[in-house]
């Protein structure tokens, strides 16, 4: 039988009567035969409600004593699943990060994990219980606890999952698993029985919000089979693995991500000379600003126009640090908009098949939808395009690529 470790989210586990039936499911796996760690978080709300208490008392509280406070969430959780297993006869064990050991940086907040320690964890299997470990925290070598950061349970399962060399790392959450496009908004969307962790950590970047990008990128570099799965609904969720190359043919595109918080800045007519794209880029990124994609164009007159996106809420700021920039350079002007959005085609097949960016620009063209920039990679291509031209554009991306229909390999 199986080494499984599934994580339950905050909505799996948002009352008594969900965390229940998260012990009727992990009990049924339990009696299967399986060996199973269970990574939890907060109740819906908790952590949310704890910041709002830990605000009252300070209007900035100190990293640490965050930590301390926002890692309770979890030890609740873990306390009554425990006891929700152990009511159906299934022996169950708690454990914080730190009982665990998970070893992390000191980055109160936003902690990376360095190690863990396995062994209560694998005595425990042995002696047949279910192992249940508070996401989103660990310890530092000094004993204080640290959390780590936004999708913190996320990554707590995968790399315990890579610690116990599990054969499979189950994400629960409120959707049954990964699907072509958002479902929201394409009502053909189609779930997908398996996707590479390439695929994922594109579309996870992009715009995708079914898994965190920290995790995908651990699952990845330890090969760790992560799938994603309902906590509401039975089903075989998605798979995400390795590039399986001995597929029968993968599908040119497997998904179509899209993100509406970008905001595009350019500055126009500043001097083309070596060192101009530094002088404009270093004060955006001293500024804490993140910078997505890039386009320059060199004029006749030797002056070039600088464009480049960033997220919609540094969009502001960022205008009044490029403003100086261009006052510095002498450049012409600085314009702005942040009614656009990002559409991305993703998939692995696009490494073997040509035309893809012209079967993509023909379908938005043909839609009267105008392409503002364009990014690509190995196996993703991204258009900023308006705002408004959002929806259609991804509905008929979805179309022009036949989405709808099943891969290859799920009709066989």
């Amino acid at each position: 039988m199986a080494l499984l470790v599934q994580k339950f989210g905050g909505t799996s586990v948002g009352t008594t009567e969900r965390i229940e039936a998260v012990a009727d499911k992990v009990c049924r796996f339990r009696k299967d035969g399986h060996d199973v760690v269970v990574v939890v978080s907060a109740m819906s709300g908790e952590t949310n409600r704890l910041i709002a208490l830990a605000n009252n008392i300070m209007e900035e509280p100190t990293p640490r004593e965050m930590d301390v406070l926002v890692s309770t969430g979890e030890q609740v959780t873990i306390a009554l699943l425990s006891m929700a297993l152990q009511k159906r006869g299934c022996e169950a064990r708690s454990y914080t990060g730190s009982q665990v050991r998970i070893l992390t940086d000191s980055s109160h907040t936003k902690a990376r994990i360095k190690q863990i320690d396995e062994q209560r964890m694998r005595e425990d299997l042995d002696s047949g219980r279910v192992v249940v470990v508070a996401g989103f925290q660990g310890i530092d070598e000094s004993g204080n606890i640290t959390t780590l950061g936004r999708g913190g349970s996320d990554t707590t399962a995968v790399a315990l999952a890579a610690a116990l060399r599990a054969d499979e790392c189950q994400i629960y959450t409120d959707v049954d698993g990964v699907y072509t496009t958002d479902p929201r908004v394409v009502d053909t969307a189609r779930r997908l029985e398996r996707i590479t962790f390439e695929e994922m950590l594109e579309m996870a970047s992009l715009g995708s919000k079914v898994l965190q990008i920290r995790s995908v990128e651990f699952a990845g570099k330890y090969n760790v089979p992560l799938r994603v799965l309902s906590s509401f609904q039975e089903g075989e969720g998605t798979l995400i693995t390795l590039e399986d190359e001995n597929a029968m043919e993968q599908p040119v595109v497997s998904g179509i991500a899209f993100n509406r918080d970008e905001a595009k800045l350019t500055i126009a007519g500043v001097p083309d000379t070596p060192g101009s794209a530094l002088r404009i880029l270093k004060p955006v990124s001293d500024a804490n600003i993140e910078v997505d994609m890039i386009v320059q164009n060199v004029g006749e007159d030797n002056r070039t126009a600088f464009t480049f996106t960033v997220h919609r809420n540094d969009f502001k700021r960022a205008k009044e640090v490029l403003q100086r920039v261009a006052d510095e350079l002498g450049a012409r002007e600085v314009a702005g908009d942040s009614k656009i959005a990002k559409v991305s085609i993703v998939g692995v097949g696009m490494r073997s098949h040509a035309g893809v960016a012209t079967q993509m620009f023909e379908a938005l063209s043909n839609e009267g939808i105008n392409i503002q920039m364009i990014s690509t990679s190995e196996i993703k291509i991204s258009v900023v395009i308006d705002e408004k031209y959002l929806e259609l554009a991804v509905r008929a991306l979805h179309s022009a690529f036949e989405l709808d229909k099943p891969a290859v390999s799920e009709e066989v």
